[in-house]
């Protein structure tokens, strides 16, 4: 099973995450959401896997999301939209992202990554 995480190395939370993961026996591959946002396809497949609603995918705390009030813009647009606008700046989206290609996670929830990727 191949593991993709999609996080930012200044994370503490990806850091957590990372760890939470190293201790389980997970091996993955770590790419920097900042400098290779997920594409548009492989986002809107996470969206799904996840079974989050596409709310959960935003970096609310983010100073992008604050500085353009993504909070108010995204009221009007369709989810396709939304999920153009996510995947065209790693720092609009929640860290940290991880996917095998069959399942995927948003943020940490230390009890949500064991159950899913605890194996």
């Amino acid at each position: 099973m191949s593991i993709k995480f999609f996080g930012y190395k200044a994370c503490g939370t990806c850091k957590k995450a990372e760890k939470a993961l190293e201790a389980m026996g997970v091996d993955f591959s770590f790419i920097d959401i900042t400098q290779n946002p997920p594409s548009k396809t492989a986002l809107k497949k996470m969206i799904a896997m996840s079974g989050e609603e596409i709310k959960k995918f935003y970096n609310t705390s983010g100073k992008k999301y604050k500085e353009f009030n993504i909070k108010d813009k995204k009221v009007g647009m369709s989810e396709a939209q939304q999920v153009e606008l996510l995947a065209s700046d790693g720092y609009l989206l929640k860290r940290p992202l991880v996917t095998d290609g069959e399942c995927a996670t948003v943020g940490y929830k230390e009890d949500r990554f064991k159950e899913v990727w605890g194996g």
